[in-house]
């Protein structure tokens, strides 16, 4: 099937008001936890906030702790901290119904009385009419409660999501106990992402066949993904899983400019070098260059820009976006940082990339979160796609700089 009509799952059928999104779709699907949780489990349904776990192992484990002291709560993660992402807050402004229905229908499938909805400001207002809309009709059984998620890189992470969501600061807390197990105010909790819902609300009411119809047998259905950079058409487009890589920037307008390589996965993801056109855009096909599709994030570079450059940028981002709570987002990603920015402005030390392998060796597996190993895989990518201007930076000069 085409990006053209795999585009009409979620964008391309979302209503933003309830009497629309009710006659297009149709009223909510009761079904028993049990034939939920297996037609999501038939479906392939993985979450799509960047880790890609099956959503039913997360909707069978709080389940299973719903007998205990505390009922389950469920929260539709819209934080959507990554910068080159908008996925999240574009299908929650074109489609919320769907999000709300999933969200719905989780809480019931885990037996949770309350849900919330973990957003950014700007997108808050509209869902909480949307929440009121729902709430009048006697369409939830669940209250839902829209919540400000903090303006930050890691916000939208599980635990750093439970942190916010009882009374603390949005950072990563330990991994002593699952979220699944011990979440929100110590109670069983299912974070999913906010895409990850709106499918759900779909395989519900079409089954694991439909759902299945399109992507690959090891990865099936669609996902958003933000196209940024020098395409014609940047923005959120919905496209299927194994798409090609070149067809997804097709989808984009096209490049408006010859690329040197592609940023698969966004500020976490791997450099994916020219010629693309026929990479696809799944786990199993981005694996050889140590990328995976994450939350969809994509950023095309343009033959005539620096690659090394480009990354020493994002790692300063990177650098100052961390917790503060262990060592290597203390002094490692400071340090490494600091090694990026010498190599990119051409310092002519000759130890650089050295210096640079040794410093992701100390910070790789060290972290109290994934964001120090996310900052070494864009960094270890870089070094090994753009090393012909790693060894021209080393000697003074800048290859792009002479190709422009």
């Amino acid at each position: 099937m085409t990006t053209v009509l795999a585009a009409g799952r979620l964008l391309g059928a979302g209503h933003a008001g309830l009497r629309a999104h009710a006659g297009a779709h149709g009223p909510l699907p009761g079904l028993p936890p049990e034939v939920l949780i297996g037609a999501v489990r038939d479906a392939g349904l993985t979450g799509h906030g960047g880790a890609g776990f099956p959503t039913h192992l997360k909707l069978a484990a709080v389940r299973g702790h719903a007998g205990g002291r505390r009922t389950p709560v469920v929260v539709g993660n819209g934080a959507e901290g990554e910068p080159a992402s908008a996925k999240d807050r574009t299908l929650l402004e074109r489609a919320p119904h769907l999000v709300l229905d999933g969200l719905q229908l989780a809480a019931a499938a885990v037996g949770a009385a309350k849900a919330y909805l973990y957003v950014r400001q700007a997108t808050a207002g509209q869902l909480v009419r949307a929440v009121q809309e729902r709430r009048a009709a006697g369409w939830d059984r669940a209250a839902v409660v829209v919540h400000h998620a903090q303006e930050a890189f890691l916000s939208g992470e599980e635990s750093a999501v439970v942190s916010a969501l009882s009374g603390g600061r949005a950072v990563p807390r330990d991994k002593l106990r699952r979220v699944t197990e011990s979440g929100v105010g110590g109670a069983p909790t299912l974070v999913q992402n906010v895409e990850t819902l709106a499918h759900l609300a779909l395989v519900a009411r079409h089954g694991a066949g439909w759902f299945r119809h399109v992507g690959t047998a090891r990865e099936p259905g669609t996902f958003l993904a933000t196209v940024s950079g020098p395409v014609a058409a940047p923005g959120v487009h919905e496209v299927p899983h194994g798409v090609a890589l070149g067809e997804l920037l097709a989808a984009a307008g096209g490049p408006v400019a010859p690329l040197r390589a592609v940023l698969v996965g966004g500020f976490h993801g791997a450099w994916v070098p020219a010629p693309l056109a026929g990479v696809p855009m799944s786990r199993e096909g981005l694996a050889p260059y140590g990328a995976s599709p994450g939350a969809g994030a994509v950023i095309p570079l343009a033959a005539g820009q620096c690659g090394i450059a480009r990354t020493a940028r994002i790692v300063g981002y990177l650098a100052g976006a961390g917790a503060q709570q262990c060592g290597p987002c203390l002094n490692g990603l400071p340090r490494l940082a600091a090694s990026m920015a010498a190599l990119a402005r051409m310092a002519g030390d000759r130890d650089l990339p050295a210096g640079v392998a040794r410093l992701a060796a100390l910070v790789h597996g060290r972290g109290a979160c994934g964001h120090p190993d996310g900052t070494v895989r864009l960094i270890r990518s870089a070094m090994t796609v753009f090393a012909d201007d790693v060894t021209a930076h080393l000697h003074g000069t800048c290859l792009e700089g002479a190709r422009r």
